[in-house]
């Protein structure tokens, strides 16, 4: 049986951040931390499939809401990239404080890029899943300014995103510009999960090929076929996702990032000045190596090389 407990934390900004903890009623083997899409919440279809789909298979799984986003505290318009990062390892210490470090990391679109940022500043976290993740943060904030112009001259606009309204402010773009996805990616140190659709219509696929060739081993890539950037137009994906996810972790069980034996901190300057000493210092490029394998049903398919750009177009992040 699976429960599915609603609990809050403090976030980044001290707001409480409103999230569920899906377990099976028993000691996990494992647990895992979702982090979300931009502008999504924690109750995504997707999310909750893939989180329920886990638990079947021992792994419990945290999911939130952002600041300011589904039932959390704050203002949205307050937030930006950071913060985002901050939210994620706050849920980290939520679960080490009160069950166990997550040993997993998964992220959505831009929680993927999330995800892939802040694993180092958890150390017990030895591997890290992303699903249609962009491969720069520069994504959003052209897709951004595409429906709001005006934020390159004002303080603040209104966008549109997917039927949906949301006040951004300048400074979001300004955070965005800071971070840097693929050095981290470079210097991940943590088995790697690379799940794209080829037809994905709002991230490319070109972001899962430069993610899996910044990477260094352990690292898979898994192709998602016809599914739909947010996973819900086939409940098969966000199934399959969590059949390949559980399976993947348990082959990379054995793997022990090297930073693991390191207390958890963070950037105690706060992400803005992190990404701008990263950006800084960090090398533009690593070196790419071939992916692992895996088995899927025929209507999905797991492949050994990175694909090539397809015909879809990145619209939003």
């Amino acid at each position: 049986m699976i429960k599915s407990e609603r609990l809050t934390f403090p976030g980044a900004t001290g707001d409480q951040l409103a999230a569920r903890l899906d377990h099976g009623g028993e000691e996990p083997r494992a647990y895992a931390l979702f982090a979300h899409c931009f502008t999504c919440s924690k109750d995504l279809k997707a999310v909750s499939r893939i989180s329920r789909a886990l638990v079947r298979r021992g792994i419990a799984v945290l999911r939130f809401d952002f600041t300011g986003l589904g039932e959390s505290e704050g203002e949205f318009a307050e937030t930006d990239f950071s913060s985002n990062l901050e939210d994620l390892l706050a849920a980290a210490d939520y679960l080490r404080q009160n069950h166990r470090a997550p040993e997993l990391l998964v992220g959505h679109s831009l929680g993927g890029a999330a995800v892939l940022v802040a694993a180092s500043e958890v150390p017990e976290a030895a591997a890290v899943a992303t699903l249609g993740a962009p491969s720069d943060t520069q994504h959003l904030r052209d897709t951004l300014l595409s429906s709001a112009p005006e934020l390159e001259d004002r303080e603040e606009a209104e966008v549109t995103l997917a039927g949906r309204t949301f006040r951004i402010r300048r400074q979001l773009l300004e955070d965005l510009d800071r971070h840097k996805v693929l050095p981290a990616v470079g210097e991940l140190d943590r088995a790697l999960l690379v799940c794209h659709s080829p037809v994905d219509e709002v991230v490319d696929v070109d972001h899962a090929r430069r993610i899996f060739e910044a990477a260094r081993h352990p690292k898979s890539f898994l192709s998602l076929d016809q599914a739909d950037h947010l996973l819900i137009r086939d409940p098969r994906d966000a199934r399959w996702v969590a059949d390949m996810l559980a399976a993947w972790r348990a082959a990379t069980s054995r793997w022990t990032p090297k930073s693991s034996g390191r207390p958890a901190s963070r950037c105690r300057t706060g992400w803005s000045r992190c990404a701008a000493a990263t950006a800084a210092s960090s090398r533009s490029s690593a070196p790419a190596a071939t992916a692992g394998s895996a088995t899927s049903p025929s209507r999905w398919a797991a492949t050994t090389t990175p694909p090539s750009s397809g015909s879809a177009t990145a619209v939003d992040g």
